[in-house]
């Protein structure tokens, strides 16, 4: 595991941060925006919440539709990982139309 870094609220390890912008084309200092975003979804990661509960959260980054992987470690919120995915969207996009009828 490598260094934490911690960003206001945030934290994450830097090397997942590094491999993360490799893969997916978004570091988790930048996935932090999708935090701010009036229209943003959370759901329970029910695959990967059995030693801690995990969440899913959509929203935007940069004007796209980023799927943030995070947990609650006391009063940080840990980033695990993060990325522009299709089903992300398809859900953001449901939730968002749902909440303005």
């Amino acid at each position: 595991m490598g260094k934490t870094v911690r960003w206001g609220q945030f934290e994450w390890d830097e090397e997942k941060s590094e491999l993360n912008k490799k893969i997916h084309g978004l570091d988790l200092k930048e996935a932090t925006e999708a935090f701010k975003d009036p229209d943003r979804t959370i759901a329970i990661n029910e695959a990967h919440s059995q030693e801690e509960q995990r969440f899913y959260l959509m929203g935007l980054v940069q004007g796209r539709v980023a799927t943030i992987r995070f947990t609650y470690r006391g009063n940080i919120v840990r980033l695990i990982g993060a990325g522009y995915w299709r089903k992300g969207r398809k859900i953001y996009e449901k939730e968002k139309k749902h909440r303005s009828k």
